[in-house]
């Protein structure tokens, strides 16, 4: 069934748009979700009279306070990446109309108005960039249009109106405005001195709206033209955005000048092929593949998918400390750490617990691995810094959810009540406050809660300092508080091999084997059997696998005959032997 050709002339460029946004659309939910697990996390949205009031008080604070509506949404990804699909045809469909109103033949080049969208695409592969920048410039971008649709006499006049307001709600995007208004009157005007004059007057009228409201704000003066709230970074501007924001005003301005041609069609198809081209060959290098495999292993941990780590770790080892790190800890929650240490790339000790860097991206995932482990003080003290560590100075979900966590399995009942009082003002995180509220004060209900009970159990009741240096000693004490908490039993005997001490590794061995516990997996069998090797010694019968004695008879005969420099030291990777003598 053949399509009308007068319905496809009517209705290809809506179509081309919605493609497009199907194409956005996929992209955010099927190639990067972790990213807007990312932007969700580290943002607490509050549903609260005071704290919308905080937002309007200040320039931008419209845009910022329907961006971070819109980003708790990001939660569920399949939502987060429709608001985006969505977000992303407006600005193409207002930079297109702008387009129409200048050019009479702006349907030929239908294609140079997915260049701002592509660029801020490319832009958006920065964390950093919050979804402030696209309300505001959505905001910019529809005054610009209603600009054009006011009669030419009254536009003068109505500018003294549209320059403060857009001000106020979307921040400096407004000097976008001014810009549109300057190339238009000079454009329109009969006389170009009056449009020249106009022009000028309101680039003068936007820079002074800015200089005067922070006379009555209490932020830096570069902060009112970088964007309040445009960038995590609040003392970076990204030069993206100075791009993003051309694009909108030169492409549609640039068409009075662009003449006219015979074969339209095939002028706006090698249009398209420019673009989709040179879009294409751009992405890579604003999207860091290692960057987002790190945000991809934090959303799994933050879920406990558990299954799903080891898999992506089996597909493409992990080389990261972060990513080793929560590949450890997937092993440690499944009770294969000691089985399957060596099968993946270590890290060291980093790799089961990271030294303490005051990084809000970093200290959620290394915060989990203390949760899990028991440590709940460190746990609470991690989410708290990661908290604060944030650049704009915003809360996070996430941490405040553990804090009440925390606390709640603290016995500090003021104090959880405090973080769940603020997550009930919440949209995403509104009924599981509700049903923590109901634990408080409640001592029999939080022991044979599944999750808070079993921390009671593995908690350390006494508070102290401990050094980092010294994390498998912190391992022992919490296997001598709690002889059935698994993950700290894996990590007290993984800790001493990836340090290459086998003197500690064999005190925690004996120590462990005294508990009676049956525990001696493959990887502390290689070591057993290195250990004794040391001392020209056979381990006790019965107490290594005759396979992994033959196996080590395998090992020491090649290493004997090249070193660990010999090719055939490679069938030996995923042993400790190998580990131990200084491979990886």
């Amino acid at each position: 069934m053949q399509i009308p050709m007068s319905l496809l002339s009517r209705y290809w460029k809506i179509g081309t748009s919605l493609l497009s946004g199907v194409v956005v659309f996929l992209f955010w939910w099927l190639v990067r979700p972790a990213m807007l697990s990312y932007q969700e996390q580290n943002q607490l949205f509050l549903l609260d009279s005071d704290y919308l009031w905080q937002l309007l008080s200040v320039p931008d604070g419209f845009a910022r306070c329907l961006g971070e509506y819109l980003t708790q949404f990001y939660i569920n990804h399949c939502l987060g990446a429709l608001v985006l699909a969505v977000l992303f045809v407006i600005i193409q469909r207002l930079v297109w109309r702008l387009m129409k109103t200048v050019c009479q033949q702006a349907d030929t080049h239908y294609a140079l108005s997915f260049i701002p969208v592509l660029s801020l695409w490319l832009m958006m592969g920065d964390e950093s960039v919050l979804l402030t920048f696209v309300i505001a410039l959505i905001l910019a971008l529809a005054t610009m249009w209603v600009y054009e649709l006011i009669r030419k006499w009254l536009r003068a006049y109505l500018i003294i109106l549209l320059i403060p307001v857009l001000y106020w709600l979307a921040g400096p995007v407004v000097l976008l405005f001014a810009a549109w208004v300057f190339m238009r009157q000079f454009q329109t005007m009969d006389s170009k001195w009056t449009g020249l004059c106009i022009g000028t007057c309101a680039v003068i009228y936007a820079l002074a709206c800015i200089l005067v409201s922070s006379w009555f704000v209490p932020y830096p003066l570069f902060r009112f033209f970088y964007g309040i709230d445009y960038y995590r970074m609040v003392e970076v501007y990204y030069w993206m955005m100075l791009i993003t924001m051309a694009w909108c005003v030169l492409i549609p301005a640039s068409l009075c000048w662009v003449p006219s041609f015979k074969k339209k069609r095939w002028v706006g198809l090698g249009e398209a092929v420019i673009v989709f081209a040179a879009f294409l060959l751009l992405r890579p290098s604003f999207y860091d593949a290692r960057k987002y495999e790190v945000m991809e292993y934090d959303y799994l941990v933050r879920c406990q998918k558990w299954d799903e780590i080891i898999a992506k770790a089996e597909k493409n080892t992990p080389d990261l400390p972060m990513t080793v790190c929560a590949t450890n800890l997937a092993l440690g929650m499944k009770g294969q750490l000691g089985d399957r240490l060596f099968d993946f790339y270590q890290h060291g000790i980093q790799g089961l617990l990271p030294t303490f860097e005051r990084n809000f991206s970093t200290l959620p995932l290394t915060g989990e691995a203390y949760w899990q482990l028991g440590m709940v003080n460190t746990a609470q003290r991690f989410a708290f810094e990661a908290m604060e560590s944030i650049p704009n100075y915003a809360k996070s979900c996430r941490a405040v959810k553990r804090l009440a966590e925390t606390n709640l399995v603290n016995g500090e009942y003021a104090v959880a009540r405090k973080y769940l009082q603020m997550l009930e003002k919440t949209l995403s995180y509104h009924q599981w406050a509700k049903r923590t509220m109901a634990l408080l004060d409640n001592e029999n209900a939080i022991n044979e809660h599944p999750v808070y009970g079993r921390m009671r159990q593995l908690c350390l009741k006494k508070d102290f300092l401990f050094s980092e240096q010294e994390l498998d000693k912190i391992m022992g004490h919490l296997m001598m508080k709690n002889q059935h908490n698994g993950l700290a039993l894996q990590y007290l005997l993984a800790a001493p091999l990836l340090e290459r001490d086998i003197k500690k590794f064999m005190q925690y061995m004996v120590y462990v084997d005294g508990l009676h516990l049956g525990y001696c997996p493959r990887s502390c069998q290689e070591a057993v059997v290195f250990a004794y090797a040391q001392l020209n010694q056979r381990p006790p019968k019965g107490y290594v696998n005759e396979m992994v004695l033959r196996s080590f008879g395998d090992f020491y005969q090649t290493f004997k005959n090249g070193g660990k420099d010999n090719p055939q030291m490679s069938r030996f990777k995923n042993t400790a032997w190998y580990y131990l003598m200084g491979g990886r």
